[in-house]
């Protein structure tokens, strides 16, 4: 048995973004292959956890097919990915959440299980995804008992994945393919996915 599958644990893609870059454009719901980005993603995660929700601001039908549940952030004035987190932790079933951004379509397939070991070896209560020398803070593994904590640092005023993780007993986990964390800010880049061979929709190590 997983280690997952032995610890309960909710997935929260985090889509509640302004896309900026992208023009304002949903990017989670542009098409990738003739799917949107977001049902690459949960077509990764969705294994990993027992529990899918979808963090989205925007009118919540669009998004209600891709999860169990689609929950906006908590706090309001749309402050980032963290704020999407803490709207997983508040709403989570379980006593772990798994966060991945909505335009990664590369998610490991074992992005939770090794953090999980990573988090439970380290009596941790955060562990967060490394590769190619670069933390990539979004892909984290959170105990569901910091939804306060997190909701007391947001309502200060604080913003940075990282800096709010720093403050918490966390652990780093090392993946050896960097491009499995590639994300997409813009149309151009999304046009460049697009193009690349299939075989880039791999799993990854």
């Amino acid at each position: 048995m997983s280690s997952v599958a032995r610890n309960p644990v909710t997935g929260v893609v985090l889509a509640g973004g302004l896309a900026r870059r992208m023009g304002g454009l949903p990017k989670a719901l542009m098409p990738l292959r003739g799917r949107p980005l977001l049902a690459h993603v949960v077509d990764r995660l969705r294994p990993q956890v027992q529990e899918l929700l979808v963090n989205a601001n925007a009118d919540g039908a669009q998004y209600g097919s891709f999860g169990d549940r689609v929950i906006p952030d908590e706090v309001a004035g749309r402050p980032g990915p963290l704020a999407g987190l803490h709207a997983g932790l508040v709403n989570a079933r379980h006593p772990w959440v798994l966060a991945v951004p909505c335009d990664s379509p590369y998610v490991p397939s074992d992005l939770g299980a090794r953090l999980m070991d990573a988090a439970r070896n380290a009596d941790a209560e955060v562990a967060v995804a490394s590769a190619g020398g670069r933390v990539h803070p979004v892909f984290c593994l959170v105990s569901s008992a910091l939804a306060q904590p997190l909701g007391d640092y947001l309502v200060a005023g604080g913003r940075a994945v990282m800096g709010w993780i720093e403050t918490r007993r966390f652990v780093v986990v090392e993946f050896q393919d960097a491009e499995a964390f590639a994300n997409v800010n813009t149309l151009m880049e999304l046009a460049n996915l697009e193009a690349a061979t299939p075989d880039a929709m791999r799993d990854a190590d």
